[in-house]
């Protein structure tokens, strides 16, 4: 996990209904929420301006981030946001508590490394997912997960399951059962395509009309 830590300042929101989220909305505030742990749900206002500059960040969806409420410093997790359907605008945020010794999931970046390497080959990198769902105690979250494909051949795809997990973590996708290791990346010929598991077993099975 990473040092650097996003910090936003809240206040406490004691006014709820749609007219008060409008007038907030006026005001460049955002309505929130910060749930879960061993404490109550707590209603904050957050200043839209700097929260829209926050989120750029790609840490601040899969990162502990602190929320300093008056005196009260809170860690917490972005679970989800609500944005406006076609302007700038961040509706409504939800927020989950985080605190040491319990598990939280998280949805953390996957960053390919040595794309290069791959296209030397003369093949094209073709990613199978951007991003994959882990569970961790909150010391072991990491920043996000690398993938090496240096060594990869062209026509070969590499799959979830074929990953070592950072120390803590799991992948929750690979707790859903069989059909659910997803291809991470695939490196393919020239104007080819992936071709996956499921893609096969269609092959086998389909029959002539």
């Amino acid at each position: 996990m990473s040092d650097a830590t996003i910090t936003l300042n809240a206040e406490v929101r004691t006014d709820s209904g749609k007219g008060a989220s409008r007038r907030l909305r006026h005001a460049d505030k955002v309505p929130a929420i910060i749930y879960g742990g061993s404490k109550d749900a707590l209603s904050i206002t957050l200043e839209h301006s700097k929260l829209l500059k926050a989120q750029t960040d790609e840490a601040f969806y899969s990162q502990i981030i602190t929320l300093t409420v008056g005196k009260e410093k809170i860690k917490a997790i972005v679970k989800a946001m609500q944005r406006h359907p076609f302007k700038p605008t961040i509706m409504h945020v939800d927020f989950q508590r985080v605190e040491a010794g319990h598990e939280l999931k998280s949805i953390i970046a996957i960053h390919l490394i040595n794309e290069e390497a791959a296209v030397k080959k003369g093949g094209v990198v073709v990613r199978g997912a951007n991003e994959v769902e882990i569970s961790c105690l909150p010391k072991d979250l990491p920043d996000a997960l690398e993938v090496d494909i240096s060594e990869m051949a062209v026509g070969s795809t590499i799959h979830l399951s074929e990953l070592k997990a950072p120390k803590g973590v799991t992948f929750l996708q690979l707790t859903k059962g069989e059909g659910h290791d997803i291809a991470i990346v695939s490196v393919n010929k020239p104007g080819g395509k992936a071709v996956d598991d499921s893609d096969e077993a269609e092959e086998e099975t389909a029959t002539p009309e």
